[in-house]
């Protein structure tokens, strides 16, 4: 069944017909309930393309991810079925391209094609040219973090400097005295990544505050490498008793340096950090953490997106989330060890 079949049952013509379906001109109350009569009669239904060309949309928008060859971790996937979801609930499609290094092409595609009516962008940069690309080319879209200032631009973020801040008060609170990061990738930090950045900036600024000994530690993004790092930290300053991490990939890692060491969680080492839900429910102990709300963040990204689609010219407006620290087992009062003063890197 086609719209020519619908115009020729109902007694209309067939841009009448279309009229009625796409809503673009007045139709009458009489002839509307005459093509919809045809319409429930015969079961039509119009496909996806037809629909798209009547409204001029596509009723798809694209998730720019890291490249397929870079190991997603739990809490970016965890955002990737959120913004399914989300999508689901105001039916829409997702479009899934990469962006970063010889991946760029893909999202080229998907900003000169037309393929999508907007785009959520994940892994902000402080200074990244995917804003500027989008808006040259009148994309509406989203960021999953934020840049370094601007106000123009729509965003959802965590706020990775003031929990990470708090993960420290939290440590000094309990009578910690010398705590270190476990931050995100030494490549990440250089490209600018936005959560490392703001997480280095919470914590030495919490540091200082409360005259601790800070150290931060830039480690990769499995366990492996969280496997060496909380080695040459054991090794290079074992009167370390806290840690704050927004490195949830490295955490297995971290949990057998841990034991090899011979130490235990929280009686020598309280950990604390930003992670996703169930990597703090899995690891052992349970660990004290602010846990990142993937389906709030996904929620709002969605909302903002389809706000901007539907009205280009609306303020711009920005989401910034701060959820609490849940306290689990992983952190308790401060072993006995000898004093020390200062902040440094390692």
């Amino acid at each position: 069944m086609n719209i020519e079949q619908i115009a020729q049952r109902a007694g209309v013509s067939r841009s009448t017909v279309s009229y009625a379906l796409s809503g673009k001109r007045q139709v009458s109350p009489a002839t509307r309930k005459r093509i919809q009569d045809v319409i429930d009669e015969l079961g039509y239904r119009p496909n996806a393309s037809a629909r798209a060309l009547a409204e001029g949309r596509t009723r798809t928008v694209g998730l720019v991810i890291p490249p397929a060859g870079k190991r997603l971790t739990h809490m970016q996937l965890d955002f990737v079925a959120g913004i399914v979801d989300a999508a689901t609930r105001v039916d829409l499609d997702v479009l899934l391209s990469t962006s970063g290094g010889d991946h760029d092409r893909s999202f080229e595609r998907l900003v000169l094609e037309s393929r999508v009516d907007g785009v959520i962008l994940m892994e902000i940069r402080l200074e990244d040219t995917r804003i500027d690309r989008l808006r040259e080319a009148r994309m509406p879209f989203v960021g999953i973090g934020r840049p370094s200032d601007d106000e123009q631009m729509r965003w959802v973020d965590i706020d990775y400097e003031g929990l990470i801040s708090h993960c420290v008060r939290h440590l000094a609170d309990l009578g910690h005295r010398r705590i270190a990061l476990l931050n995100r990738s030494p490549e990440l930090l250089a490209a600018g990544y936005g959560p490392a950045l703001r997480a280095r900036s919470g914590f030495l600024r919490a540091a200082e505050e409360h005259r601790l000994e800070g150290i931060e530690l830039p480690c990769g993004d499995d366990a492996r490498s969280g496997q060496d790092c909380i080695a040459r930290l054991l090794q290079a300053h074992p009167e370390t008793t806290g840690l704050v991490t927004v490195n949830e990939a490295a955490m297995p890692g971290v949990q057998r340096a841990v034991a090899e060491a011979g130490l235990r969680i929280p009686h020598d080492l309280s950990i604390t950090g930003v992670v996703a839900t169930h990597w703090a429910e899995d690891f052992r102990p349970a660990l004290t953490a602010a846990d990142v709300p993937a389906d709030d963040l996904a929620t709002h990204a969605m909302a903002l997106l389809t706000e901007h689609i539907n009205d280009p010219a609306a303020p711009a407006r920005h989401v910034l989330l701060s959820p609490p620290v849940t306290l689990r087992r992983s952190t308790a009062a401060a072993p006995s060890r000898p004093a020390g003063s200062g902040v440094r890197g390692t």
